[in-house]
Protein backbone atom coordinates (compact mmCIF):
# COMPACT_ATOMS: atom_id res chain seq x y z
CA UNK A 1 0.00 0.00 0.00
CA UNK A 2 1.43 3.50 -1.05
CA UNK A 3 1.60 6.41 1.53
CA UNK A 4 -1.53 7.47 -0.56
CA UNK A 5 -3.81 5.04 -0.92
CA UNK A 6 -6.93 4.69 0.98
CA UNK A 7 -8.06 1.67 2.76
CA UNK A 8 -12.09 0.85 3.27
CA UNK A 9 -12.74 1.96 6.73
CA UNK A 10 -15.51 0.57 8.61
CA UNK A 11 -15.25 2.76 11.44
CA UNK A 12 -17.83 3.78 13.28
CA UNK A 13 -17.26 7.02 13.89
CA UNK A 14 -15.15 9.51 13.19
CA UNK A 15 -16.07 7.85 9.87
CA UNK A 16 -14.97 7.89 6.23
CA UNK A 17 -16.27 11.17 4.31
CA UNK A 18 -17.28 11.22 0.97
CA UNK A 19 -13.85 11.35 -1.52
CA UNK A 20 -15.44 14.17 -3.39
CA UNK A 21 -15.75 16.38 -0.06
CA UNK A 22 -12.08 15.32 1.11
CA UNK A 23 -10.89 16.31 -2.22
CA UNK A 24 -12.89 19.70 -1.94
CA UNK A 25 -11.07 20.11 1.45
CA UNK A 26 -7.89 19.70 -0.08
CA UNK A 27 -8.33 22.13 -2.88
CA UNK A 28 -9.26 24.68 -0.23
CA UNK A 29 -7.14 23.59 2.62
CA UNK A 30 -3.57 26.11 2.10
CA UNK A 31 -6.41 28.52 0.52
CA UNK A 32 -9.75 28.97 0.31
CA UNK A 33 -9.86 30.80 -3.75
CA UNK A 34 -9.35 34.96 -3.56
CA UNK A 35 -9.05 34.96 0.16
CA UNK A 36 -5.60 33.62 0.89
CA UNK A 37 -6.21 31.72 4.04
CA UNK A 38 -7.24 28.58 5.12
CA UNK A 39 -10.44 27.43 6.66
CA UNK A 40 -8.85 26.30 9.71
CA UNK A 41 -7.68 29.78 9.98
CA UNK A 42 -10.79 31.92 8.85
CA UNK A 43 -12.90 34.67 11.04
CA UNK A 44 -16.20 32.93 12.24
CA UNK A 45 -17.36 36.47 11.54
CA UNK A 46 -16.19 36.42 7.69
CA UNK A 47 -18.56 36.73 5.32
CA UNK A 48 -17.21 33.49 4.01
CA UNK A 49 -18.79 32.10 7.01
CA UNK A 50 -21.68 33.30 7.51
CA UNK A 51 -21.99 31.76 3.07
CA UNK A 52 -21.20 28.45 4.49
CA UNK A 53 -23.68 28.63 7.50
CA UNK A 54 -26.33 30.09 4.98
CA UNK A 55 -26.02 27.23 2.85
CA UNK A 56 -25.55 24.36 5.40
CA UNK A 57 -28.91 25.36 7.07
CA UNK A 58 -30.37 25.35 3.79
CA UNK A 59 -29.43 22.32 2.65
CA UNK A 60 -30.06 20.73 5.24
CA UNK A 61 -33.35 22.24 5.35
CA UNK A 62 -33.96 21.06 1.82
CA UNK A 63 -32.73 17.62 2.63
CA UNK A 64 -34.68 16.84 5.30
CA UNK A 65 -38.00 19.09 4.23
CA UNK A 66 -37.20 20.91 7.91
CA UNK A 67 -40.52 22.67 8.47
CA UNK A 68 -41.02 26.53 9.27
CA UNK A 69 -41.96 25.52 12.66
CA UNK A 70 -38.37 24.51 13.40
CA UNK A 71 -34.71 25.81 13.59
CA UNK A 72 -31.10 24.44 12.95
CA UNK A 73 -27.87 25.06 15.14
CA UNK A 74 -24.75 24.24 15.59
CA UNK A 75 -23.60 23.34 18.65
CA UNK A 76 -20.34 21.71 20.74
CA UNK A 77 -20.24 18.29 22.94
CA UNK A 78 -21.59 16.02 20.75
CA UNK A 79 -24.71 14.15 21.05
CA UNK A 80 -23.26 13.65 24.97
CA UNK A 81 -23.44 17.12 25.84
CA UNK A 82 -27.34 16.99 24.32
CA UNK A 83 -27.97 13.95 26.69
CA UNK A 84 -27.62 16.51 29.38
CA UNK A 85 -28.85 20.10 27.38
CA UNK A 86 -32.14 18.59 26.55
CA UNK A 87 -33.19 17.21 29.81
CA UNK A 88 -31.94 20.48 31.14
CA UNK A 89 -34.11 22.80 28.57
CA UNK A 90 -37.24 20.55 28.72
CA UNK A 91 -37.56 18.77 31.79
CA UNK A 92 -35.26 21.04 34.58
CA UNK A 93 -38.03 22.59 36.93
CA UNK A 94 -41.06 21.18 35.03
CA UNK A 95 -42.55 19.19 37.22
CA UNK A 96 -43.01 16.33 34.81
CA UNK A 97 -41.50 13.33 33.74
CA UNK A 98 -39.29 12.44 31.04
CA UNK A 99 -39.36 9.49 29.14
CA UNK A 100 -36.90 7.26 27.32
CA UNK A 101 -37.49 4.05 25.03
CA UNK A 102 -34.17 2.56 25.12
CA UNK A 103 -32.61 0.23 23.07
CA UNK A 104 -29.04 0.16 23.26
CA UNK A 105 -25.93 1.74 25.72
CA UNK A 106 -26.21 4.96 24.11
CA UNK A 107 -29.72 5.09 25.14
CA UNK A 108 -28.88 3.92 28.39
CA UNK A 109 -26.18 6.52 28.82
CA UNK A 110 -28.64 9.34 27.94
CA UNK A 111 -31.27 7.83 30.67
CA UNK A 112 -28.64 8.44 33.18
CA UNK A 113 -27.97 12.28 32.17
CA UNK A 114 -31.50 12.93 32.43
CA UNK A 115 -31.63 11.68 35.73
CA UNK A 116 -29.86 14.22 37.01
CA UNK A 117 -32.07 17.16 36.11
CA UNK A 118 -35.48 15.51 36.92
CA UNK A 119 -37.89 12.66 37.28
CA UNK A 120 -37.23 9.93 34.41
CA UNK A 121 -39.00 6.80 33.34
CA UNK A 122 -37.93 4.13 30.85
CA UNK A 123 -40.96 3.08 29.31
CA UNK A 124 -39.34 0.13 27.50
CA UNK A 125 -35.81 -1.52 27.70
CA UNK A 126 -33.85 -4.35 25.40
CA UNK A 127 -31.73 -4.74 28.33
CA UNK A 128 -32.81 -8.11 29.03
CA UNK A 129 -32.68 -9.12 25.52
CA UNK A 130 -29.03 -7.72 24.97
CA UNK A 131 -30.45 -4.57 23.16
CA UNK A 132 -31.05 -6.75 20.04
CA UNK A 133 -34.57 -5.60 18.54
CA UNK A 134 -36.84 -2.08 19.12
CA UNK A 135 -40.11 -2.81 20.70
CA UNK A 136 -43.13 -3.75 18.72
CA UNK A 137 -45.98 -0.74 19.12
CA UNK A 138 -47.85 -2.93 21.27
CA UNK A 139 -45.01 -3.32 23.89
CA UNK A 140 -44.59 0.05 25.52
CA UNK A 141 -46.89 3.07 26.24
CA UNK A 142 -45.55 6.69 26.95
CA UNK A 143 -47.67 9.21 29.28
CA UNK A 144 -49.62 11.92 27.79
CA UNK A 145 -48.27 14.31 30.14
CA UNK A 146 -44.58 13.77 29.99
CA UNK A 147 -41.97 16.11 29.55
CA UNK A 148 -40.80 14.22 26.54
CA UNK A 149 -40.47 11.08 24.85
CA UNK A 150 -36.62 10.09 23.71
CA UNK A 151 -35.37 7.96 21.45
CA UNK A 152 -32.22 6.55 19.91
CA UNK A 153 -32.71 6.25 16.19
CA UNK A 154 -30.01 4.23 15.39
CA UNK A 155 -27.69 2.17 18.58
CA UNK A 156 -24.13 2.05 17.14
CA UNK A 157 -22.70 -0.40 19.13
CA UNK A 158 -25.30 -3.56 19.30
CA UNK A 159 -26.23 -2.52 15.57
CA UNK A 160 -30.30 -1.83 16.63
CA UNK A 161 -32.36 0.51 14.22
CA UNK A 162 -35.58 1.92 14.84
CA UNK A 163 -37.23 1.26 10.72
CA UNK A 164 -38.76 4.30 11.62
CA UNK A 165 -39.37 7.19 14.62
CA UNK A 166 -41.95 6.22 17.03
CA UNK A 167 -44.61 8.11 17.47
CA UNK A 168 -45.14 10.58 20.69
CA UNK A 169 -48.40 11.32 22.20
CA UNK A 170 -50.03 14.32 21.35
CA UNK A 171 -48.68 17.21 23.10
CA UNK A 172 -45.64 15.16 24.02
CA UNK A 173 -42.62 16.09 22.15
CA UNK A 174 -40.28 13.36 20.54
CA UNK A 175 -37.24 13.92 21.16
CA UNK A 176 -34.56 12.13 19.17
CA UNK A 177 -30.86 10.96 19.15
CA UNK A 178 -30.22 10.50 15.40
CA UNK A 179 -26.23 10.89 15.37
CA UNK A 180 -25.39 7.34 13.69
CA UNK A 181 -28.16 7.74 11.22
CA UNK A 182 -28.77 11.39 10.44
CA UNK A 183 -28.98 11.91 6.70
CA UNK A 184 -29.02 8.51 5.85
CA UNK A 185 -32.72 8.43 4.86
CA UNK A 186 -35.68 10.88 4.90
CA UNK A 187 -37.77 11.75 8.50
CA UNK A 188 -40.61 13.60 9.09
CA UNK A 189 -39.32 16.37 11.07
CA UNK A 190 -42.43 17.73 11.57
CA UNK A 191 -43.63 14.75 14.09
CA UNK A 192 -39.98 16.17 15.72
CA UNK A 193 -40.06 18.36 18.69
CA UNK A 194 -36.21 17.97 18.82
CA UNK A 195 -33.92 16.07 16.96
CA UNK A 196 -29.52 15.90 17.36
CA UNK A 197 -27.12 14.75 15.83
CA UNK A 198 -23.24 14.16 16.28
CA UNK A 199 -21.36 14.99 13.00
CA UNK A 200 -18.88 12.71 12.91
CA UNK A 201 -20.66 9.92 11.86
CA UNK A 202 -22.24 10.55 8.33
CA UNK A 203 -22.26 14.48 8.17
CA UNK A 204 -18.56 15.74 8.50
CA UNK A 205 -15.80 15.23 11.03
CA UNK A 206 -16.37 15.09 14.79
CA UNK A 207 -16.70 18.19 17.09
CA UNK A 208 -20.01 19.74 15.85
CA UNK A 209 -23.44 18.96 16.95
CA UNK A 210 -26.27 19.39 14.39
CA UNK A 211 -29.61 20.40 16.45
CA UNK A 212 -32.96 21.04 15.25
CA UNK A 213 -35.56 22.65 17.33
CA UNK A 214 -38.89 23.32 17.20
CA UNK A 215 -38.88 26.79 18.07
CA UNK A 216 -42.07 26.46 20.63
CA UNK A 217 -39.95 24.44 23.09
CA UNK A 218 -37.62 27.20 23.49
CA UNK A 219 -39.80 28.99 25.86
CA UNK A 220 -39.88 25.60 28.06
CA UNK A 221 -36.35 26.63 29.28
CA UNK A 222 -35.92 27.37 32.60
CA UNK A 223 -34.51 30.91 33.43
CA UNK A 224 -30.32 31.25 34.47
CA UNK A 225 -29.11 28.25 32.31
CA UNK A 226 -25.67 28.41 31.20
CA UNK A 227 -25.68 29.93 27.92
CA UNK A 228 -23.76 27.51 26.06
CA UNK A 229 -26.17 24.92 27.00
CA UNK A 230 -29.17 26.76 26.43
CA UNK A 231 -30.69 26.16 22.95
CA UNK A 232 -32.01 29.79 22.81
CA UNK A 233 -28.60 30.99 22.77
CA UNK A 234 -27.68 29.16 19.81
CA UNK A 235 -30.98 30.01 18.12
CA UNK A 236 -31.08 33.66 18.79
CA UNK A 237 -26.89 34.25 17.28
CA UNK A 238 -27.56 31.76 14.94
CA UNK A 239 -24.69 29.81 16.07
CA UNK A 240 -22.49 32.14 16.78
CA UNK A 241 -22.42 33.43 20.03
CA UNK A 242 -18.89 32.36 20.74
CA UNK A 243 -16.28 30.98 18.26
CA UNK A 244 -17.78 27.96 16.64
CA UNK A 245 -15.93 24.57 14.96
CA UNK A 246 -15.74 26.82 11.76
CA UNK A 247 -14.07 24.11 9.76
CA UNK A 248 -16.18 20.94 11.03
CA UNK A 249 -19.53 23.22 10.13
CA UNK A 250 -17.95 23.78 6.74
CA UNK A 251 -17.23 20.20 6.31
CA UNK A 252 -20.69 19.43 7.19
CA UNK A 253 -22.19 21.93 4.32
CA UNK A 254 -19.82 20.49 1.85
CA UNK A 255 -21.14 16.49 2.79
CA UNK A 256 -24.66 18.35 2.42
CA UNK A 257 -24.03 20.05 -0.75
CA UNK A 258 -22.77 16.46 -1.56
CA UNK A 259 -25.45 14.63 -1.17
CA UNK A 260 -27.67 17.22 -2.59
CA UNK A 261 -26.01 17.20 -5.73
CA UNK A 262 -24.17 14.09 -6.30
CA UNK A 263 -26.12 11.75 -4.36
CA UNK A 264 -29.96 13.31 -5.44
CA UNK A 265 -31.31 13.54 -2.19
CA UNK A 266 -32.26 10.99 0.49
CA UNK A 267 -34.55 8.73 -0.91
CA UNK A 268 -31.73 7.77 -3.42
CA UNK A 269 -29.49 7.45 -0.24
CA UNK A 270 -31.59 5.08 1.53
CA UNK A 271 -31.94 3.22 -1.36
CA UNK A 272 -27.76 3.13 -1.66
CA UNK A 273 -27.75 1.77 2.01
CA UNK A 274 -30.36 -1.01 1.51
CA UNK A 275 -28.32 -2.39 -1.04
CA UNK A 276 -25.11 -2.24 0.82
CA UNK A 277 -26.75 -3.57 4.23
CA UNK A 278 -28.60 -5.98 2.38
CA UNK A 279 -25.22 -7.37 0.95
CA UNK A 280 -23.85 -7.96 4.66
CA UNK A 281 -27.53 -9.23 6.43
CA UNK A 282 -27.85 -11.70 3.11
CA UNK A 283 -24.23 -13.18 3.45
CA UNK A 284 -24.74 -13.80 7.03
CA UNK A 285 -28.14 -15.23 6.41
CA UNK A 286 -26.33 -17.66 3.85
CA UNK A 287 -23.51 -18.77 6.34
CA UNK A 288 -24.97 -21.33 7.75
CA UNK A 289 -24.41 -20.29 11.34
CA UNK A 290 -20.90 -19.49 10.47
CA UNK A 291 -21.61 -15.89 11.20
CA UNK A 292 -24.05 -15.01 13.88
CA UNK A 293 -25.70 -11.60 13.54
CA UNK A 294 -26.94 -9.49 16.83
CA UNK A 295 -29.53 -7.85 15.75
CA UNK A 296 -33.34 -9.44 15.30
CA UNK A 297 -34.44 -9.21 11.85
CA UNK A 298 -37.14 -6.34 11.62
CA UNK A 299 -34.45 -4.33 13.89
CA UNK A 300 -31.14 -4.81 11.93
CA UNK A 301 -29.58 -1.45 11.27
CA UNK A 302 -28.40 -0.38 7.76
CA UNK A 303 -25.81 1.39 9.63
CA UNK A 304 -23.98 -0.97 11.34
CA UNK A 305 -23.95 -4.41 11.03
CA UNK A 306 -22.88 -6.57 14.01
CA UNK A 307 -22.19 -9.98 13.97
CA UNK A 308 -19.76 -12.77 15.22
CA UNK A 309 -17.98 -15.69 13.93
CA UNK A 310 -17.90 -19.37 16.18
CA UNK A 311 -14.98 -18.05 18.48
CA UNK A 312 -13.95 -14.85 19.73
CA UNK A 313 -10.55 -16.37 18.21
CA UNK A 314 -11.92 -16.68 14.56
CA UNK A 315 -13.30 -13.36 15.43
CA UNK A 316 -9.83 -11.72 15.68
CA UNK A 317 -8.49 -14.01 12.86
CA UNK A 318 -11.24 -12.48 10.68
CA UNK A 319 -10.53 -8.81 11.68
CA UNK A 320 -6.45 -9.69 10.64
CA UNK A 321 -7.60 -11.13 7.06
CA UNK A 322 -9.72 -8.54 6.44
CA UNK A 323 -6.80 -5.99 7.48
CA UNK A 324 -4.10 -7.24 5.34
CA UNK A 325 -6.76 -6.47 2.66
CA UNK A 326 -6.99 -3.39 3.34
CA UNK A 327 -10.65 -3.51 5.27
CA UNK A 328 -10.48 -1.82 8.57
CA UNK A 329 -11.88 -0.89 11.65
CA UNK A 330 -14.19 -4.13 11.99
CA UNK A 331 -13.58 -4.86 15.84
CA UNK A 332 -17.00 -5.24 17.61
CA UNK A 333 -17.45 -2.28 20.27
CA UNK A 334 -15.29 -3.14 23.67
CA UNK A 335 -18.23 -3.55 25.74
CA UNK A 336 -19.09 -6.67 23.50
CA UNK A 337 -16.90 -8.14 20.99
CA UNK A 338 -17.32 -9.56 17.95
CA UNK A 339 -17.57 -7.81 14.48
CA UNK A 340 -18.83 -4.09 13.71
CA UNK A 341 -19.10 -3.32 9.63
CA UNK A 342 -20.30 0.61 10.14
CA UNK A 343 -21.67 1.56 6.26
CA UNK A 344 -22.33 4.98 6.26
CA UNK A 345 -23.19 7.21 3.44
CA UNK A 346 -20.22 7.39 2.35
CA UNK A 347 -19.04 3.88 2.37
CA UNK A 348 -18.89 2.90 -1.24
CA UNK A 349 -20.81 -0.14 -2.34
CA UNK A 350 -17.35 -1.64 -3.81
CA UNK A 351 -16.34 -1.62 -0.37
CA UNK A 352 -19.34 -3.90 1.19
CA UNK A 353 -18.72 -6.10 -1.86
CA UNK A 354 -15.11 -6.57 -0.75
CA UNK A 355 -15.95 -7.11 2.86
CA UNK A 356 -18.89 -9.84 1.74
CA UNK A 357 -16.35 -12.22 -0.83
CA UNK A 358 -14.01 -12.18 2.28
CA UNK A 359 -16.72 -13.71 4.54
CA UNK A 360 -17.56 -16.18 1.74
CA UNK A 361 -13.75 -16.99 1.51
CA UNK A 362 -13.00 -16.85 5.16
CA UNK A 363 -16.27 -19.42 5.80
CA UNK A 364 -14.95 -21.63 3.58
CA UNK A 365 -11.62 -22.13 4.92
CA UNK A 366 -12.66 -22.44 8.55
Amino acid sequence: MTDTERVVNFAAGPAALPVPVLEQVRRDLISLPGLGVSPLEISHRSPWFRDVLDEAVKDLVELLGVPDTHRIVFCPGGATQQFSMAPLNLLRGSGLTAEYLVTGAWGAKAVREAGKEGNVSIVWTGAEDGFARVPGDYEWEASPDAAYLHVTANETIEGVEWPELPSAPCGVPLVADVSSDFLSRPVDIARVGLMYAGAQKNAGPAGVTVVIVREDLLDRAPPGLPAMLDYRTFVEHDSLYNTPPVFAIYVVMLVSRWLRDEVGGLAEQEERNRAKAGLLYDAIDASDGFYTGHAKPGSRSLMNVTFRLPTAELDSRFVADAASQGLVELKGHRSVGGIRASIYNAMPLKGVEALTELMRVFAASH
